[in-house]
């Protein structure tokens, strides 16, 4: 088991070469009245306030808008929280990793339960979405544990580019109107479509994880138990 304290973040992202250097300018930029706490704050209002529109979306498509919004303020609170602890050097890895990712799991739950819950997407298919989203979590934080590392991309694909896909999805919606397909006699919406691709993309993404991590753990204790031998 690693140190937490210690532990790395992977993060190699499309958008990291942008973000990175904007998070900093920001944080340099911060008043001092404003605390990495505070912006997490920031970032769970944002997560209600996408919640809440998606669901208002039954009663107006523009509510999308808002939600649009709800993702923006969202990054704002969630991605500069960490930077601004690390800018000011008052990083606290225990407490800060624990309410950070506690936080997001809360914000993730709402996202998707908001999604479910306009009339875009089905709800099932907005669960079983959730279901993946946690499953992969949870991988991440056992890899965290096990070898130190913690992984906040896949393929290049990290929480930024998952807001920026919701964020085109509500524009593709907006602009689109109530585009349905016929599958099997299934109706489905645009953004149900997005919904099965995101879905089968986070299976995709766990099964080769596990394989490839369940393989290089087996790997690691071999070679630890054939040196603790000789």
């Amino acid at each position: 088991m690693k140190n937490i304290k210690s532990h790395q973040r992977i993060l190699d992202t499309f958008t990291g070469p942008l973000e990175r250097p904007l998070l900093r300018w920001l944080a340099s930029k911060m008043p001092a009245w404003i605390s990495p706490d505070i912006l997490t704050g920031i970032g769970v209002l944002g997560g209600v306030l996408i919640l809440a529109s998606y669901a208002l979306t039954n009663i107006h498509p523009a509510f999308l808008w808002l939600a649009t919004l709800g993702f923006v303020i969202n990054w704002f609170g969630d991605s500069l929280d960490g930077t601004l602890a690390r800018y000011r050097k008052i990083e606290k890895p225990i407490y800060g990793f624990y309410i950070d990712h506690v936080v997001d799991l809360f914000v993730e739950i709402m996202i998707f339960l908001g999604i479910g819950l306009s009339p875009y997407v089905r709800f099932d298919l907005a669960c079983l979405a959730l279901i993946g989203y946690l499953a992969l979590s949870a991988m991440v934080y056992i890899r965290t544990c096990l070898a130190g590392e913690f992984v906040l991309s896949y393929s290049r694909l990290g929480p930024t580019e998952a807001r920026l896909i919701a964020v085109g999805a509500n524009a593709i919606v907006w602009f689109a109107g109530g585009l349905t397909f016929s599958i099997f006699w299934i109706q489905l919406t645009i953004f149900d479509c997005i919904a099965i691709f995101v879905i089968f993309l986070l299976a995709a993404i766990i099964l080769s994880t596990a394989i490839r991590q369940g393989k290089l753990f087996a790997r690691l204790e071999a070679t630890e138990k054939s040196h603790s031998t000789q």
